[in-house]
């Protein structure tokens, strides 16, 4: 009996282990699909724009191994950050990210110098962390309509967006600390289709 007992204590041990991890794993299905509800582009396009992610970095990672790329999609418009060695590999660079299925459109927004350092790549993020904190609690727009991405200091912000929900966001991205420009990379929609 005392072997019975102790197996079953056992068991209830390993598996309150192996469960603990499933709380956290639905504390963060749970706070994703309450950002995906909020998100104005469909499921679909949330999928899509994750997969043109994964294939740009699978080709960028294959063909230009020597750049430090960010790659972003957003409503399967793609933003290219960062830094190449030359102009040719710039254009060859989006040229094959274009040819991605269901890219529509590619900012090609890099930089022809050397690969950033760690310090500069540190202070971008701690910029980005800044202007997405500042966009919560305004009054014009939700925070999670505008993505945020700094690459140098410049923050380029994409969403699908009305014309007011864009100026309000570049005027608050424009006033953080750290930002030396804003680019403007929104869709800009009619309010009444938002």
């Amino acid at each position: 009996m005392t072997l019975h007992r102790l197996i079953i204590a056992a068991s209830l041990a390993a598996s309150a282990l192996v469960l603990q991890g499933c709380v956290g794993m639905a504390a963060v299905g749970v706070g994703t699909a309450a950002l995906s509800i909020n998100d104005r582009r469909t499921a679909g396009i949330q999928l899509e724009d994750e997969n043109i992610e994964w294939k740009a970095r699978k080709l960028q990672l294959e063909n230009f191994k020597d750049a430090h790329v960010n790659i972003t999609s957003f409503n399967l418009q793609l933003l290219l950050t960062g830094e190449v060695p030359n102009d040719k590999a710039k254009a060859d660079l989006a040229a094959s990210m274009a040819k991605i299925p269901s890219v529509k459109l590619v900012h090609n927004e890099l930089n022809v110098a050397g690969n950033s350092s760690v310090a500069s790549r540190s202070s971008d993020s701690l910029i980005t962390a800044s202007v997405k904190t500042r966009f919560i609690g305004n009054k014009t727009f939700s925070s999670n309509h505008v993505k945020v991405v700094t690459e140098a200091g410049t923050v380029f912000l994409m969403g699908m967006v009305s014309q007011a929900e864009a100026d309000a966001a570049v005027e608050i991205a424009r006033n953080t600390s750290g930002v030396a420009k804003v680019v403007r990379v929104f869709e800009i929609t009619d309010p009444a289709k938002l």
